[in-house]
């Protein structure tokens, strides 16, 4: 979803002035008091060198080196499409949605059975994310169950590039991975400098909540910086079990910890691309569960979607995801709240839109179909009420007096195409639904899957796919 500036969109924050102080301030105490561990050396060094205080692997970071990495960080990035065109802009307060990561299973959009995603069902969510138009940028969606595990990072990455134009958020297991899929990407947008005006990857890692990393996610961080590649540094700390069971807790810990790889990737490339962020969620107590749906993770997101723009930093949100096991009335009502939440707080790249069902672990093609149209209500409501002289309609108004109507009229025919209609949702009485075969919506839906499943995207050009090829021999 594109968020298009109206002059006046409608907005909600959940933090006044002085909890984003408070938070800041909580924040920079976090990594200057307690600090983080990072077990590779050489960020130790980095840091060291810099002026943080260095005790064995635990790293604690001064505010004025945080601040400094803030102010050093780039407050606008521009991501690009597979053809170089510049399309999705990380800047303000604009949304742009896009599906999720790494699921482990795949539910057939006619069959309703649940199995393991492969390698073949990327190239079809990523299909289905090239022909939505309210995602404006993809992710590798799952994991190939049917690949070696030593490979399939790189396999299903080159699923998507080769399946959706759009640009593309991956992850994978460690720096050469990402180095082979940068190569891929470098190659398809015409060199590095081509790729840099506009990328078509974000590298999406994760510090381990509470206040942890991994080595090999914090040499990947590193090899992005350098490399000019966009990072997302999202933890996920999950109040009451790896956070605080305050929000506000929640909400420091989470920042401390996406603020503390800034650092680190501004130390080694000032100006790097960096996205700000933390999947900020609950842990059921009647389930332990690590919440997808629940209320208070949008809470949290838009919180934090507040404290990005008080950085001024590109902020990864979530929205779009659901507890639910099937894309059912549990799932739509989760994503309705997620989705217009996040577009609502001003959050920028927002993930997990018509991927994450069942906790994380599921994909569903007839869901991706869903959120889709749940973005268009979204986008529809985002529009805010435009208000002038034409809108206001008064000279119209007076022309039909008491008990007319509007249907004949010039200003009617102008303005009703601004209405969204639904190809999916019903409007139709009883009677009419009846004589037109009684479809209820998850019949109506599977069509419709069916329907954008039939998408061809743009297909690479022989020479690059003979290239990927070639490139692709090393792996084996």
């Amino acid at each position: 979803m594109n968020s298009v500036d109206l002059g006046f969109k409608p907005k909600v924050q959940v933090l006044d002035e002085n909890q984003m102080e408070q938070i800041h301030l909580a924040t920079l105490e976090v990594l200057e008091r307690t600090g983080v561990q990072i077990p590779h050396p050489r960020a130790l060094e980095i840091l060291d060198g810099a002026g943080a205080r260095v005790d064995g692997e635990r790293v604690r970071i001064p505010a004025w080196l945080v601040e400094d990495a803030i102010r050093q960080a780039p407050s606008r990035i521009v991501l690009g499409k597979r053809d170089g065109t510049r399309s999705v802009f990380l800047e303000g307060d604009r949304s742009w949605f896009g599906p999720s990561l790494d699921c482990i299973d795949y539910l057939d959009p006619v069959s309703e059975e649940r199995r393991p995603f492969s390698s073949d069902d990327c190239g079809i969510t990523a299909t289905i994310a090239d022909a939505l138009p309210n995602f404006t940028w993809v992710m590798t969606i799952g994991m190939a169950a049917d690949q070696p595990a030593e490979i399939a990072d790189r396999v299903i990455a080159r699923q998507v590039l080769t399946h959706c134009e759009k640009p593309f958020v991956f992850c994978c297991k460690d720096t050469n991975s990402v180095r082979d899929i940068y190569d891929r990407a470098v190659l398809i947008a015409g060199g590095e400098e081509r790729f840099r005006q506009a990328p078509t990857l974000v590298h999406y890692s994760e510090p381990i909540s509470p206040l942890l990393y991994y080595a090999p996610a914090m040499d990947k961080s590193i090899y992005c910086a350098e490399k000019g590649i966009p990072i997302i540094n999202f933890p996920a700390p999950q109040a009451g079990s790896t956070a605080p069971a305050t929000f506000a807790g929640t909400i420091v810990q989470g920042s401390a910890e996406s603020l503390s790889g800034l650092v680190v990737v501004q130390l080694v490339r000032p100006g790097a691309p960096f996205i700000y962020g933390a999947f900020t969620t609950i842990m059921d107590m009647k389930t332990t569960i690590f919440s997808y749906g629940a209320p208070e993770m949008s809470l949290m997101v838009a919180a934090l979607a507040q404290m990005a723009q008080y950085y001024k930093l590109p902020f990864f949100g979530t929205a779009g995801c659901t507890d639910a096991k099937f894309p059912d009335p549990q799932a739509a009502a989760e994503v309705a709240f997620s989705c217009l939440s996040s577009a609502l707080s001003g959050a920028n790249l927002i993930h997990d839109a018509a991927a994450w069902i069942d906790h994380g672990s599921l994909v569903s093609p007839s869901f991706m179909i869903l959120v889709n149209e749940v973005l268009d209500m979204v986008k529809q409501y985002m529009h805010g009420i435009p208000v002038n002289e034409e809108t206001l309609a008064l000279e119209v108004i007076d022309r039909m007096g008491p008990g007319g109507h509007y249907l004949n009229e010039d200003h009617t025919r102008r303005h009703f195409r601004e209405v969204w209609y639904s190809d999916l949702f019903d409007r139709t009485i009883h009677d009419v639904w009846q004589a037109q075969g009684a479809k209820r919506f998850e019949e109506r839906l599977r069509e419709k899957t069916l329907q954008v499943m039939k998408h061809k995207p743009a297909a690479l050009a022989p020479e690059i796919g003979k290239e990927l090829d070639r490139m692709a021999q090393h792996w084996q």
